[in-house]
């Protein structure tokens, strides 16, 4: 047990005093098993009720498409599929676009060397467009896929 007396040899005249150290070796072996059974009961947890689903007869739901990428040069210039286009001239073919799809996503991507706000009025043009999916892409540090942050449609800050 934790307590218990403690004596230094039979010949002294020494008291018996209890030990007052508690053994915490039993307690850390009990929360280690606890928490490896934690480990493995969580995941077991968080599945749902097995039920049988119904068979149908609907089509499956289309696949997204691939996303449109309009691109920023270091002119400035607006392009989309390396047809390149002035600030006043790509709006039309957005609102274009936008007609056949309004839920498509859109990628702006834009040069390192053009300023912010050339991105950003590119944006605000898909934007005025009517598409509401719009995101920027960026270089990943490693020089891996491009990483995709998404922005709501239209705002610049």
């Amino acid at each position: 047990m934790a307590m218990g007396s403690i004596r230094a040899s039979d010949d002294d005249d020494l008291d018996d005093a209890p030990m007052s150290d508690i053994n915490v070796t039993p307690m850390v072996d009990v929360m280690l098993v606890l928490l490896i059974i934690f480990m493995v009961a969580a995941p077991l947890m968080t599945t749902g009720v097995p039920v049988q689903l119904p068979k149908t007869a609907a089509p499956k739901v289309a696949q997204s498409k691939k996303p449109q990428e309009v691109t920023v040069d270091k002119e400035g210039n607006p392009s989309i599929a390396k047809e390149v286009f002035t600030m006043d001239s790509i709006v039309p073919r957005l609102r274009e676009m936008a007609a056949a799809d309004k839920d498509q996503v859109i990628l702006v991507r834009g040069d390192r060397d053009v300023p912010y706000g050339k991105v950003m009025e590119v944006m605000g043009l898909v934007g005025q467009a009517g598409f509401t999916k719009v995101s920027l892409i960026a270089q990943s540090p490693g020089g891996a896929a491009p990483a995709a942050a998404a922005a709501p449609a239209g705002t610049a800050r």
